[in-house]
This record gives C-alpha cells, sequence and structure tokens, in this order.
C-alpha cells in the first residue's frame, strides 16, 4: 500500500506542477518548477523515496531511449550526422576524459574511477528541458533536430562510459584494451538485439492482425513493452540494453514507414507515449527535488569528505565543474562548426557561417536532466566488500547542482539569445511539404475516380455519386493548384486556407458545444456524446496539426 501511495503522489505532484508552470507570469522552465515543488514535498512532509538504482534504471531509462529513437527526424540525424557523431561521441569522451581528470584534482579524495563516472553522468544532454526552455521564443528546426539526434546518441555513450567507470571503481582494475573488446561487444551486441526484438514483434504482430484483425489497446499495450523487452533481453547477454532500447526506438520507426496500423491506433498510441513520457519525465525531477533536503542533509558531512569544513567548497566545486563544462562545450561546439564548414569548402558546397548567437545558444543548450539525473542514482549502495561505494552522496550532489545550474543558466539565456533572430525559413522542408501535398492530392484524385466508377456504374442515380465525387476531386485540386502556383498566387490560396481553417475551427467548437448540451439535457445518451465527440476532436485536432 506504501509503494502505491508513493506512485499516487509522485503523478500528482507532476500534474500539480505542469498547471503551476503554466499560471506563472515568469517563463520558468516546467523541470525547474517539479525540481521545487518536489524540494517542498521533501521539506514538509515525511515523504521519503529509497531508490533502489536498478530498478529505477530498468523502469525509466528503456520508455525514454525507445522514444527519443523512435520520434526523432530522421532524415535530419542523417543530414547532419557528421555533427551529431562529433557532439555525441567526440564531445562525450572528451568530456569523460577530461572533466574526470579535473575533478579528481578538485577533489583529491574522489577516487579517480568515480570522477569519471560522475564525469560520464554528466556528458549526456537533455532536449526535453530545452523544449521547455525554448517554448516561448523560435529556434532553428535544424539546431532543434542537431540538439536532438546528440542527445540520442550521447546519452547511450555516456551511460556506457558510466558502466566501465563504475566497474573500475567496484573492481579497481581498468584495461584499455578490455574495455575496447567489451564496447564492441556492448554495442555491437546491443544494437543487434535492439533491431532484432522490434522486427520479430513487428512481424509476428503483422502475421496475427492479418489473420485476426487489430485491436488498438493491444497494439499501443505492444508498443510500451516493447523498450523493456530489448533492454532485459541485451542485459541478459551482457550486452548494453540502453543501445539496444534506443536501436528498438529506431527501428520502430522505420517498421512504421509501411503505415500498417489502423489510423486510431496511431492516434490514441500517441497520445499514450506523450503521456507516458511526459509522466517519467516529471517523476524523475520531482523525485530529484525530493532527494535533494536528504542531499542537502548531508552537506556538512559530504563537505568533510572533501576535507573541507567549511559547506561552501561544495558550491564552488559545482560553479567550476558547471563553468567547465560550458566552456568545454562552447570551444566543441566551435571546432566542429569550423571543421563542418572546411569539409563543405572542400566539397565546394557553399555555406556560410551560422549567426554567432546560434552558436552561443548550441553551446548553451548543453542542459543536463533526466539521463543525468537516471545514471548519478544509479551508483551502487556498496562496494563488493559490503563497505559503503565512496562518495556517492557528493557525486549526487554535485549532479544535482550541475542540472539545477544548467537549467537555470539556459533558461536566463537562451530566450535573450534567440528573441528578436530572424530564422530563415526552412526551404527544404517547404519544399518537401508541398510535394508530398500535390502527390497525395493526385493520388487521391485517381482513388476518388477509380471508387466512383465502381460504385455509379449502372446506377439509375449516378448523377448522385458524380456530383459527390466532383465536390471532393475539387478538394484535391484546389490543394495542388496551391502547391503549384506562382508564388502570389500560392500566398494568396495559403491565407484563403488559413481563413477557411478558423472557420472550421469555430464550427467544430459550435458542434461541441451543441453536442455537450444535447447530453446535458437528456436528449442523446453518454455512447452517442463519446462517439460524436471524438469524432469533432478528431477534425480539430487535424485543423491544429
Amino acid at each position: 500500500m506504501e509503494t502505491i501511495t508513493i506512485v499516487l503522489i509522485l503523478m500528482l505532484a507532476v500534474v500539480l506542477s505542469d498547471s503551476l508552470s503554466r499560471a506563472l507570469p515568469w517563463p520558468i522552465p516546467l523541470p525547474l518548477v517539479q525540481i521545487g515543488l518536489g524540494a517542498v514535498i521533501g521539506l514538509m512532509t515525511d515523504f521519503r523515496v529509497e531508490l533502489n538504482p536498478e530498478i529505477f534504471f530498468t523502469l525509466f531509462l528503456p520508455p525514454l531511449l525507445f522514444l527519443d529513437g523512435w520520434r526523432i527526424p530522421k532524415q535530419g540525424l542523417f543530414r547532419d550526422q557528421w555533427t551529431i557523431i562529433e557532439l555525441a561521441l567526440g564531445l562525450v569522451v572528451v568530456t569523460v576524459i577530461g572533466l574526470g581528470y579535473f575533478i579528481h584534482w578538485m577533489i583529491p579524495t574522489m577516487p579517480l574511477a568515480v570522477a569519471f563516472a560522475l564525469a560520464a553522468v554528466l556528458s549526456p544532454t537533455d532536449p526535453v528541458a530545452v523544449s521547455a526552455i525554448a517554448a516561448r521564443v523560435p529556434i532553428p528546426k535544424r539546431l532543434m533536430h542537431i540538439l536532438e539526434g546528440e542527445s540520442l546518441l550521447n546519452d547511450a555513450s555516456g551511460l556506457v562510459c558510466l558502466r566501465f567507470a563504475v566497474a573500475a571503481a567496484l573492481t579497481g582494475v581498468f584495461s584499455v584494451q578490455q574495455a575496447l573488446g567489451t564496447f564492441v561487444w556492448l554495442a555491437a551486441g546491443g544494437l543487434a538485439i535492439g533491431v532484432a526484438v522490434t522486427l520479430g514483434i513487428t512481424k509476428a504482430k503483422s502475421l496475427i492482425t492479418k489473420h485476426f484483425g487489430e485491436d488498438a489497446g493491444s497494439q499501443i499495450l505492444i508498443s510500451l513493452l516493447i523498450p523493456f523487452g530489448a533492454y532485459l533481453a541485451a542485459e541478459h547477454v551482457h550486452c548494453s540494453g540502453i543501445l539496444a532500447a534506443v536501436a528498438a526506438g529506431i527501428t520502430m520507426s522505420f517498421t512504421e514507414l509501411g503505415g500498417q496500423a489502423m489510423a486510431v491506433t496511431r492516434v490514441r498510441r500517441s497520445a499514450v507515449w506523450d503521456t507516458v513520457q511526459f509522466a517519467i519525465n516529471g517523476i524523475i525531477f520531482v523525485l530529484l527535488g525530493e532527494q535533494l533536503p536528504g542531499i542537502f542533509s548531508k552537506v556538512a558531512e559530504t563537505s568533510q569528505s572533501t576535507n573541507h569544513e567549511n559547506p561552501w567548497w561544495l558550491a564552488v566545486y559545482a560553479l567550476a565543474i558547471n563553468a567547465v563544462l560550458a566552456l568545454g562545450r562552447l570551444l566543441w561546439v566551435w571546432l566542429s562548426l569550423k571543421w563542418t564548414l572546411f569539409r563543405s569548402a572542400r566539397r565546394g558546397e557553399g555555406s556560410n557561417a551560422p549567426n554567432w548567437r546560434i552558436t552561443v545558444a548550441a553551446s548553451l543548450a548543453g542542459v543536463r536532466g533526466t539521463i543525468t539525473l537516471a545514471g548519478v542514482l544509479t551508483l551502487p549502495l556498496t562496494m563488493p566488500d559490503g563497505s559503503p561505494f565512496p562518495v556517492r552522496d557528493l557525486a549526487i550532489f554535485l549532479a544535482a547542482c550541475v542540472i539545477i545550474l544548467s537549467l537555470t543558466g539556459a533558461s536566463i539565456g537562451l530566450p535573450r539569445l534567440l528573441r528578436g533572430l530572424q530564422i530563415p525559413a526552412d526551404d527544404h522542408h517547404n519544399a518537401q511539404e508541398d510535394l508530398a501535398r500535390a502527390k497525395s492530392a493526385e493520388a487521391a484524385i485517381r482513388a476518388v475516380e477509380n471508387t466512383l466508377h465502381g460504385m455509379a456504374g449502372g446506377r439509375s442515380d449516378a448523377d448522385r455519386y458524380i456530383d459527390a465525387g466532383t465536390r471532393i476531386m475539387d478538394l484535391y485540386r484546389y490543394r495542388i493548384k496551391a502547391q503549384s502556383g506562382t508564388g502570389e498566387e500560392r500566398e494568396v490560396i495559403r491565407q484563403t486556407d488559413e481563413i477557411e481553417r478558423q472557420l472550421r475551427l469555430a464550427g467544430l467548437e459550435a458542434e461541441r458545444d451543441e453536442l455537450f448540451r444535447l447530453a446535458r439535457a437528456g436528449e442523446i445518451g453518454d455512447d452517442v456524446l463519446r462517439q460524436l465527440v471524438r469524432e469533432v476532436d478528431l477534425a480539430d485536432a487535424q485543423q491544429h496539426s
């Protein structure tokens, strides 16, 4: 019963945090609000959560990594693959090594292996937190795609480095040759298992659906179980469950290109996964806030572990670590940009250096969040001989401070950097959208014509069918004209479309209000209300997409 109460309290706190974030007059990022609410809960109640690192890791990380891999724009990922790899792999390795030695030099009482572990959990970035911060200011889509791709890969690379560092801390032994061999096995095995699990489950699901039909509920449940299946299968054979979850998500995105799932399944599944992502991210940040009073209550004891009696030294350490992370990222982003421009010039491609504010924004957007917290909380509680894991509380304290400092810095700096920035239109994206709309409209016209001939052939009331088909095809011909006309004509048509969209929204809102009025008056039943309101809601969602 206590566990159920804890879960319900955490979920309620996540809901309240969202309401508080919207009610506040200042654009405070949701993660910071959740941390603050968790801290209030920890201070004002006896509510305490004893975190089991292994359970915490298994429960929260697979779905988050899976969803990142599933939803990341693949074309943008491959277009900027070298920039993303430079940030996600090169920067992670440099961060782990450089920051690890820096932390050990600054805090000699922290063993080098533990310092590397702390640096490893601080290396992954959190695009969810960046999205929350940049929600009220424009941010270039390409920059956001790079940040998302970086986060997807550096989550995996940072956590794999954490695994090596923890193993070295527990055993006291580290071999570069053995580590490379283990890394190859972890990476190759994890990726292969993630792909195999997703393909196998998807194939079996398709066969069952083909013979027995599709149920949206079971399809959604299967998608929720895939990341856990891939993660546990990889861990069972001592491969990287992290990479397996990422690979499963990316594979899922490709299997979905077949369009075999029903539309209602996709709509419901997307809503369920949005809720899962919101809940897990929120619970993790609320848990961080709830743990902070306990962490800070040990400040004096933690400070003594650093051979300093004054606890303010811990703040100095946190600020120094955050400064090194920020400066190192800024330097790496600048060098990566120069290298990218150099490669483009050698290939004869014309490319202009982006505004300096974009470069600084890309550096400042290296916010630490969910993965950092989840990773540091998985540090072992004890050593193999039963003694406490060295300076575990200090590592958690420093990681928590870096999360808060990076979130605060980005929430203050990003809006100022991006405000008033003229972002050029994404011509490549617009051209693809125009092409897709025109081609899909042409295919729709052909399908309507074929269906119309089959329905109206030989009937006495064929004119009625022809009139209906003509109205439908006129809509698609109008869409084709909107994509193939001159610039001025396309702009007029798009303005007309926007007017029509506003009118449709007004009509849909009136429909919905009338349906609820009829239900309140007892003129229609609940089942009819749910059916008709859902149809209106789907049409409303289409107008807002």
